[in-house]
């Protein structure tokens, strides 16, 4: 069991088909897709080489421009500070360049299987990420309201924590038919699926996942709604996720999206950067041996947008922080949204009105990050007393609330995430500097642990992260709030241009705020190839009958339509 709270209830069938984020609200085989031979569709020759605009070179900004180069296109790719995006990974200074800390993505599940396709293409490795008790963690301690219980499995915490176990697998049962829609997902079941979620989205839409759990008979204790709150399931507590719409939730436990992580052997924004400067063996018009990369002035992408406007036959008018300004027949949007109410100056005519409100509306979570250098993984030695580690990964109402102990192998030097922290315990760190925060994390974690000294094992400066003060993110990831159902469905929906005026064309938003999955990666990667749909059919292109993109099927698998009178 990889949950301190399971997300899932146990299945006996271990020959079922295996899980992927296969819905529910877009039931599309991405990773299909991707995998079959005949690629993802063809552009007219006489569009082979013609500019298209990507802005933003995170994770879906870069598989869009691969995947657009692939066919014939070329990608210009504009980035504010580095590619990558949330997907960032840091060194210390004055240490190993083996020492790296994800400050955005760094845990990812085995049901992002797209993703999984770009991991395995570059050549990345992936091992298990030591998530509250999962089978690679060597122990857990959860300390709350003072009192610490040490764990291997969740079998060694008191009952009341078994008991909070059961109450959410009762709860996901009752409230949302849970090994039903499992079942469906796994064996792609598209009319299940859409007939399960097409009830639950109309039932659910205006609940907070609080209300679910208070709905439910399973939780009628407060004490385990508190602990549920505090401990969580998968990744730790998640009563920062309280006020979210229940519908974000059920996203994530249905596809198992918060259990069996694993992370990028070196760091996650390999990813994107090799995506970069990768030659794919199979392409359209360019010659082999062509790259993003290559394909850039001096292999960089183009700087900051500034401004974004219409020009005459509907053609997207883009100037960046250099002052260039360059007119293409269409773009892809994969940055930030709230970035189009800001930092960017926009026509109020590059989206229907109802597009600009979806963004307007849309709401982000906070997230704050330190981990510093250590000299090894002194937290497997054993305790004299007791036998057991001397520390372990750390789930607490303390400040730091997750604390997770990264290592390289014995005697290596490692790496502590000291806390790891969402919402409003993420706004308590937010004018404290590095060092700051790194002084109270040591003082809250010394109470749990008095006789560790963890500062003599610290070997270099920490780093730190708080998104929601990061100028080109202003947040972590998007959550959706009760009845906000429609406006995601807008942004989801809009590389489908067919259904858009004339001059509401040729841009197509993309990237994790416009997901259904938002906060994975995998989320990122299914709306890049949206948008590659959508630009290759705005250039009249198609795909091969055998492989139909999202756009061929959508009519048969659109997200469900609520009223809006």
């Amino acid at each position: 069991m990889t949950s301190t709270v399971p997300n899932a209830v146990e299945h006996a069938d271990a020959q079922q088909p295996p899980i992927t984020m296969f819905g529910p609200d877009f039931p599309y085989a991405y990773d299909d897709f991707l995998a079959h031979p005949a690629g993802l569709g063809q552009i007219p020759a006489t569009e082979h080489g013609t500019e298209v605009a990507v802005i933003g070179g995170g994770l879906s900004g870069i598989v869009a421009a691969y995947e657009l180069m692939k066919m014939g296109l070329k990608p210009v790719v504009y980035e504010a500070d580095r590619i990558g995006g949330r997907l960032r990974t840091v060194g210390f200074d004055g240490c190993d360049d083996s020492l790296t800390a994800e400050m955005g993505a760094m845990r990812f599940p085995p049901s992002s299987t797209a993703l999984q396709h770009y991991i395995d293409l570059v050549g990345l490795q992936t091992r298990p990420f030591p998530n509250p008790l999962a089978e690679t963690t060597p122990s857990t301690v959860v300390d709350l309201k003072g009192e610490s219980h040490y764990a291997e499995t969740i079998a060694d915490l008191p009952q009341v924590y078994r008991d909070v176990a059961e109450a959410w697998n009762r709860c996901l049962e009752e409230g949302a038919d849970f090994s039903d829609m499992n079942r469906a997902l796994r064996e792609r079941d598209v009319p299940r699926i859409r007939e399960i979620w097409s009830r639950l989205v109309e039932k659910l839409d205006n609940q907070t996942f609080y209300g679910f759990l208070c709905d439910s008979e399973a939780f009628r204790s407060f004490r385990h709604r508190e602990i549920f709150g505090q401990v969580g399931f998968g990744t730790g507590g998640w009563d920062t996720d309280f006020p979210n719409s229940i519908l974000e939730i059920l996203r994530v436990v249905y596809t198992e999206a918060d259990d069996h992580h694993r992370g990028i052997v070196g760091g996650s924004q390999q990813l994107p950067l090799r995506l970069w400067e990768r030659e794919p063996e199979k392409i359209v018009h360019w010659p082999y041996g062509t790259s993003l990369a290559s394909l850039h002035d001096n292999r960089a992408p183009r700087p900051a947008v500034t401004r974004l406007h219409r020009t005459a036959g509907n053609r997207i008018t883009v100037t960046d922080a250099h002052g260039d300004i360059r007119t293409y027949p269409a773009a892809i949007f994969t940055a930030q949204s709230w970035m189009l109410l800001s930092k960017i100056d926009c026509d109020d005519s590059l989206f229907p009105i109802d597009h600009w409100t979806a963004i307007e509306r849309t709401h982000y979570m906070e997230s704050s990050k330190l981990f510093v250098p250590v000299d090894r993984p002194f937290w497997l030695d054993k305790d004299e007393e007791t036998g057991r580690d001397v520390m372990s990964m750390t789930l607490t109402d303390r400040m730091t609330r997750g604390t997770y102990l990264l290592d390289n192998g014995p005697d290596q030097p490692a790496v502590i995430c000291l806390s790891y922290t969402w919402c409003d315990d993420s706004l308590k760190w937010l004018p404290l500097s590095a060092n700051e925060r790194m002084e109270v994390m040591l003082k809250s974690l010394g109470e749990i642990y008095p006789k560790v000294d963890i500062r003599k094992h610290i070997i270099g400066n920490p780093v730190t992260v708080s998104w929601e003060n990061e100028p080109y993110f202003m947040g972590a990831f998007k959550a959706n709030l009760p009845g906000h159902y429609r406006y995601q469905r807008r942004l989801f929906t809009h590389f489908m241009q067919d259904r858009l005026p004339a001059d509401k064309r040729g841009i197509f938003l993309a990237g994790d705020d416009i997901s259904w999955t938002a906060g994975w990666a995998e989320g990122a990667v299914q709306t890049a190839l949206n948008a590659v749909w959508g630009v290759m059919h705005h250039f009249g292109g198609t795909t091969d009958p055998a492989n139909p993109g999202p756009g061929d099927v959508y009519d048969e698998i659109a997200p469900v339509e609520l009223p809006e009178d």
